[in-house]
């Protein structure tokens, strides 16, 4: 994939990878497709199992990212994996509260906290 159409930075650290967002906004239907095709790589093509999601560039959130975000979730259980979701600002974690997807997500504070769980 071209440089010019990631959405989001890989970095692996030991056997965990760390996904960060670059966008401070995930609303555009084209991104959500491009991060969605990226995340679900890591798992179908590479194997990865071990996956946090950083989200401390992200201002706001679409409600299909949420969709693109369960889908991911149910891709890593399948796959015997595990997901958590990390550095999310309040106000977006709202969000997730409102639609009990904090329940559903392993969410922590910061990249760190995620890092330990593992």
């Amino acid at each position: 994939m071209a440089a010019g159409h990631r959405r989001v930075d890989i970095e692996e650290v030991s056997d965990v990878t760390i996904a960060k967002f670059i966008d401070k906004k995930i609303l555009d239907e084209g991104n959500i497709q491009i991060i969605g095709t990226q995340l679900f790589g890591l798992v179908d093509e590479d194997g990865r199992k071990k996956i946090i999601l950083d989200f401390s560039n992200v201002e706001y959130l679409s409600s299909a990212a949420l969709g693109k975000l369960i889908t991911l979730d149910k891709k890593v259980k399948k796959a015997k994996g595990k997901l958590k979701l990390c550095s999310i600002r309040p106000d977006i974690y709202e969000v997730f509260a409102i639609t009990r997807l904090n329940q559903l997500f392993d969410i922590a504070e910061t990249q760190e906290a995620a890092l330990e769980g593992f």
